[in-house]
């Protein structure tokens, strides 16, 4: 059992370390305490347990909570700050390196994912999806803008194209539902994609939509996501508000 402020009141976390484990310590420890946060038992902005006293209490090594508590870090549900100690960050939506939507990670975290569609043209031109597809720069797509949302809360500005043969994909549909859901629907999978990430200050159609500040920062991806035989299937130029935001990778030694 583990003792936590929640929400300014003193909780108790059913905290289980199974020592007999092949799975370790500091991963049985950061698994739990990130579905407490995840769970929302504990709240953006909670103070966390120092990890001397956390450490005390559960019976493991300094050195185990550390690196625990930094993988919790790391993921961005806690943060450090100097002179006040570790507490829980603000709510975040956390993207990890695979193939999914936006759509598909809030709702697999209980979100409540919504869509406001802003447009949805036919036939329009654009270069860099052009390229993206492989085809000449004069050729009509299926062009899209749509703000995304978690509960009321914009998060981002998802400006996507398709090939001309998507052309019946409606409005309706894309407020229900994401994007490669529907393209899964019509039997194309997106299995690999090439992602670029950066930031940038906002404009003043992406502040607006997205509820800035004109001091707030944007996070961005362009991405162009390919089907199993290498074709093309979808390119997309997206901006998200960077406090909302976090992209999880994992890498390994070649």
């Amino acid at each position: 059992m583990m003792v936590m402020y929640c929400g300014g009141m003193l909780v108790r976390l059913p905290v289980r370390i199974d020592r007999a484990s092949p799975i370790p310590l500091y991963h049985q420890l950061a698994e739990q305490l990130s579905g407490a946060i995840d769970g929302g038992t504990l709240k953006p902005g909670d103070p966390f347990e120092n990890e001397l006293a956390l450490a005390e209490r559960l019976g493991l090594s300094r050195p185990t909570v550390r690196r625990a508590i930094g993988e919790l870090v790391t993921q961005g549900l806690l943060v450090r700050k100097r002179g006040i100690g570790t507490t829980v960050a603000k709510e975040m939506v956390h993207r990890r390196a695979e193939l999914t939507s936006l759509y598909e990670d809030l709702a697999r975290e209980g979100r409540q994912p919504r869509t406001d569609v802003r447009s949805l043209v036919t036939d329009a031109m654009d270069d860099r999806a052009a390229t993206a597809f492989g085809v000449p720069a004069d050729t009509p797509l299926v062009a899209m803008v749509r703000v995304r949302y978690a509960g009321d809360t914009p998060l981002a500005v998802l400006r996507n194209w398709l090939p001309p043969q998507y052309a019946d994909i409606t409005s309706e549909q894309l407020q229900c539902d994401g994007l490669y859901a529907l393209l899964r629907a019509r039997g194309v999978r997106p299995t690999v994609a090439r992602q670029t990430i950066g930031a940038r200050n906002a404009g003043r159609e992406d502040r607006r939509l997205l509820q800035l500040t004109k001091t707030e920062p944007l996070l961005t991806m362009t991405r162009s996501a390919y089907d199993a035989d290498g074709e093309a299937v979808e390119f997309g130029d997206h901006c998200y508000r960077a406090e909302h935001y976090a992209l999880e990778v994992t890498v390994h030694e070649r």
